[in-house]
């Protein structure tokens, strides 16, 4: 049977039938006033888990910043270039917000 830890997007999608997911359950990354506004910067062109692994030490925290920015990042690898300026919700934060 499949699992899926803390910090992936399926977290909280039911499984069934032994490997099927169910419908996706989303994860909301709710607003805060401490979020901070960011420009991507070349480094992290593209790559969205790069840039979480070095904010939050885990990869697969990059689905966090298309749920916080659903407005400006519409598909989260090709929208994730240089200069867009994007908020990022702190570490502590996040941890309330998704049990991370």
């Amino acid at each position: 049977m499949a699992e899926y830890g803390t910090s992936s997007p399926y977290a909280k999608t039911p499984i069934f039938q032994e490997n099927y997911l169910d419908i996706l359950e989303i994860r909301p990354v709710p607003a805060s006033d401490d979020d901070i506004l960011y420009e991507i910067k070349p480094q992290y062109a593209y790559r969205p888990d790069l840039l979480a692994h070095d904010l939050y030490g885990d990869k697969n925290l990059w689905w966090v910043f298309a749920q916080r920015n659903m407005d400006i990042l519409k598909d989260p690898i090709n929208d994730f270039a240089p200069g867009i300026r994007i908020y990022l919700p702190r570490g502590d934060e996040l941890t309330k917000s998704i049990g991370f």
